[in-house]
């Protein structure tokens, strides 16, 4: 299984949280890293997107149809994001869009089997494959200004 988890790309601040748009800089990230993704995804992933405008944004970026999911929304918890996503024993690959700190702690709990509060960037993914009996690896970790 390969699972890429991407944060969204720079939003506006404000409130309401949920409303929060991209920012010219963040659509350009976002533009910028699903031409990279585009390029490297094998098949048809299964997208999985926060609830959070920001999100489904940068999602659409992809030009690929995709899920709304609450478990990769703004108080999601990283157990329960790995889970939905199928991790570490579906097949194919799944990319989640969502956020700080769930996506850090997501990655670190797929890695280490603990979630620690791990920095993901605005707009940087983590791509990791499960290759079975608890052995991961990473494929890729990058940001959009790396693309």
């Amino acid at each position: 299984m390969n699972l890429i988890l991407w944060r969204h790309a720079d939003a506006e601040d404000g409130m309401p949280d949920a409303g929060r748009r991209l920012t010219a800089k963040g659509e350009k990230q976002a533009q910028r890293m699903a031409a990279w993704l585009r390029k490297r995804v094998p098949g048809k992933p299964r997208i999985l997107v926060s609830p959070a405008r920001r999100a489904q944004q940068t999602a659409r970026a992809l030009a690929r149809k995709f899920e709304i999911c609450e478990e990769a929304g703004t108080a999601a918890e990283p157990g329960a994001l790995l889970k939905a996503a199928g991790w570490p024993d579906g097949g194919g690959t799944v990319v989640v869009v969502g956020h700080q700190p769930t996506l850090g702690q997501a990655v670190a709990l797929a890695l280490t089997g603990r979630p620690d509060e791990w920095s993901v960037k605005k707009g940087a993914i983590w791509w990791l494959e499960s290759r079975g009996r608890g052995n991961v690896a990473v494929r890729a970790a990058a940001a959009p200004d790396m693309v």
